[in-house]
């Protein structure tokens, strides 16, 4: 599977298949195609599978894209401006992301919710109970927002990060939440109750500008309902 990502802060990852090669997406994901591609659309592991995968922030059905046919051509458009970053992943690899990361992905790939058994980090940590899962062996596609920032945390190292600008992590980082220490910090730094802990070791993406900031900036500069 060859590729290339363009198009800036508004981008587009365009995907070159040989024949019997695939790659699938949710529901509704494909932007634009060359002709002789086949598309089979189903739950993609059956219905519980999916609405498992539904609960992390893709659809119920996913659509595969098989190419009948030599460099054949699909293109998946990010769905917000932000940045696709491509992650190829062994078999037995995953990686944890937020919510509706998942742009495309080659066939082999499982993608499923993943649910954090602390109730601490459920209640606090920004993204609820569930994250997405995304399991190779294969190359996946996920769509942050803004820039994406990627760190290589050191066995035991701590990076403290407010809640919305964690776009993923590798299954080895602990994912934790930490209350903000200082009532003048609580109440005037703007932080809220609690920050994010990430604690190595492994990889861990974060982004710049978290959609719900982006909601907030524009909501705040429409003018009143008359």
């Amino acid at each position: 599977m060859k590729y290339e990502i363009k198009g800036d802060n508004l981008p587009v990852v365009i995907v070159t298949l040989e024949n019997g090669e695939a790659i699938f997406t949710e529901s509704g994901g494909m932007s634009w195609m060359s002709e002789h591609i086949k598309m089979e659309t189903n739950t993609k592991g059956g219905l519980i599978k999916g609405l498992r995968r539904s609960l992390s922030g893709d659809s119920l059905f996913m659509t595969t894209y098989t190419a009948e046919r030599e460099n054949s051509q699909i293109a998946f458009c990010s769905s917000f401006p932000g940045e696709i970053k491509a992650i190829t992943l062994q078999a037995g690899q995953s990686i944890i992301c937020q919510k509706r990361s998942f742009l495309a992905g080659a066939a082999t790939l499982d993608v499923d919710m993943y649910f954090k058994k602390n109730i601490g980090v459920g209640i606090f940590g920004g993204e609820g109970f569930i994250l997405q899962r995304i399991s190779g062996p294969g190359t996946v596609f996920v769509e942050m927002d803004g820039a994406l920032m990627e760190y290589d945390l050191a066995p035991g190292q701590v990076m403290k990060v407010d809640q919305g600008h964690i776009g993923m992590f590798e299954e080895s980082v602990s994912f934790d939440i930490q209350a903000v220490k200082g009532m003048k910090n609580i109440f005037l730094s703007g932080e809220g109750l609690f920050l994010a802990t990430l604690k190595g070791p492994g990889k861990a993406w974060l982004q710049t500008m978290p959609l719900s900031n982006l909601v907030q900036l524009i909501s705040a500069s429409l003018p009143p309902k008359s």
